[in-house]
């Protein structure tokens, strides 16, 4: 790579997802913002005219006069061309259609069981996770044969199984998931200290201890500017604990599946003594139905179910603007995305350094955790360099919790890459929200495997 202390300029990406409708837009235009990179993009995507798409939206892009980043863009058909001699290996990519999508998030209601997104634990991010894997094995086959020296980056949900079926099948990848739930957390945290008056700062600013899994993380230790927050979080969760509490320049809690009140939030500190570091709606299907009993009880917490009709209805409404912004009947505004991708990307090639929560096997960085097993806690990006920072372990009563999951997540690991439906369902009832009976779970699950049979090639269905 051209590299002058301050510039990278033939960088080369592989976009797997190339055709995503969202977070590639969302790296596109992160990627015209910086200055200091440059290079290549190839887009491959099961949907070609997507990634041609976004070939002609990343190039107009990149070639408008404020755009500080110059990239190439390249739609390519196989994943050896997209992946042959890339530095970057990025995936986002949706598990198949809005029909699977809704079996896996609407089929368990009818068993009364409700999640609120249904795509990382759950009957539906278990089922998800098995129509998943077998794609994410050829990916770890394909970059083992031609990129096995590339940074890999993935934002796949379910994000940890995703990430651990690369090492699986590839174990010497250099591969990492990164998620931005943290990151709500540090601004709630910022919102609090602007609320009491105390001082005016960015999510950056709040410095975080991060332990857990994906989806289900945990701050034990959070300072910013010299104060300890966990003494004025306490107070913060009294105060805002049965009102909810509104981030300034956010929507109310109702006005979109997205957001929350963050009243699940203050349960689990006034449970537990420490912070649950991701979004409500994620917190609660890791959970016993303590918070998804049914939707009065959901409404109650003050968090939306995200239903499949409201996942069309947006697909559809982006899909429009996208085609008016390619064919240039709306100007797409380049502005960041809050993302960092493209900062990962400057660390690894040695313009900066970062710490940063990523997903990430065990290395010893969390205590009490098998070997192997992807979780989450902060890392440090340096030149060609991950280093997870040691972060200690959960109080024993939150470890139980994301244990389980841990070792749920492994045998459905093994359950998909074995093709075992058998195994898959000891992982599937032992979910706390499957609070059902065997046989109705048993029903539950051979129903869900049937509709997402397209998806689990060579299985005994």
């Amino acid at each position: 790579m051209k590299f002058d202390n301050r510039k990278v300029t033939d960088i080369r990406i592989a976009y797997i997802g190339g055709g995503s409708r969202l977070w590639a837009w969302n790296l596109i235009s992160d990627m015209a913002l910086e200055e200091a990179l440059g290079g290549s993009v190839r887009l491959y995507d099961i949907d070609f005219e997507a990634a041609k798409e976004n070939e002609v939206f990343g190039n107009e892009l990149s070639e408008r006069p404020e755009a500080k980043g110059k990239w190439r863009y390249e739609a390519v058909n196989t994943l050896k061309e997209a992946l042959t001699g890339a530095d970057f290996v990025i995936i986002s990519i949706q598990p198949a259609t809005f029909k699977e999508m809704a079996s896996d998030v609407h089929l368990p209601e009818k068993y009364g069981i409700y999640q609120a997104v249904g795509d990382t634990v759950g009957p539906g991010g278990l089922v998800r996770a098995l129509r998943t894997i077998p794609a994410y094995v050829e990916f770890a086959n394909a970059i083992r044969d031609y990129a096995p020296q590339a940074w890999v980056i993935n934002y796949t949900n379910p994000m940890t199984l995703c990430t651990r079926t690369l090492y699986e099948v590839f174990p010497r990848i250099k591969a990492f998931g990164c998620c931005h739930e943290v990151f709500g957390t540090q601004k709630l945290l910022a919102a609090m200290l602007q609320e009491m008056n105390l001082a005016s700062v960015s999510r950056s600013e709040i410095k975080t201890n991060v332990l857990g899994i994906n989806h289900f993380t945990w701050i034990d230790q959070a300072h910013c500017q010299g104060m300890d927050l966990f003494p004025l979080y306490r107070e913060f969760a009294d105060k805002y604990y049965e009102s909810g509490f509104r981030i300034p320049g956010e929507e109310e809690w109702d006005a979109t599946p997205f957001r929350f009140a963050h009243r699940i939030k203050f349960d689990l500190f006034k449970r537990y003594g420490i912070i649950a570091a991701a979004g409500d709606r994620h917190l609660a299907e890791f959970l016993p139905p303590w918070y998804l009993k049914d939707p009065a009880t959901v409404k109650r917490w003050k968090f939306n179910l995200t239903t499949v009709d409201f996942r069309i209805k947006r697909f559809e409404e982006f899909n429009e603007r996208r085609k008016r912004i390619i064919a240039g009947q709306e100007v797409f505004p380049l502005e960041s995305s809050g993302e960092e991708g493209i900062k990962q990307i400057k660390a690894l090639v040695g313009l900066e350094e970062l710490v940063t929560n990523i997903n990430f096997p065990n290395r010893g960085q969390m205590e009490g955790v098998p070997d192997g097993a992807v979780v989450e806690t902060n890392a440090h990006l340096s030149d060609n360099s991950v280093k997870p920072v040691v972060s200690g372990r959960l109080p024993d009563d939150v470890q139980s919790l994301v244990a389980r999951h841990i070792y749920n997540q492994e045998t459905i690991l093994q359950a998909g890459i074995r093709k075992d439906a058998d195994l898959a369902f000891r992982a599937f009832i032992n979910d706390p929200l499957v609070n059902i009976d065997i046989s109705s779970a048993k029903e539950l699950f051979q129903q869900m495997l049937w509709n997402t049979r397209e998806y689990l090639p060579g299985w005994n269905l």
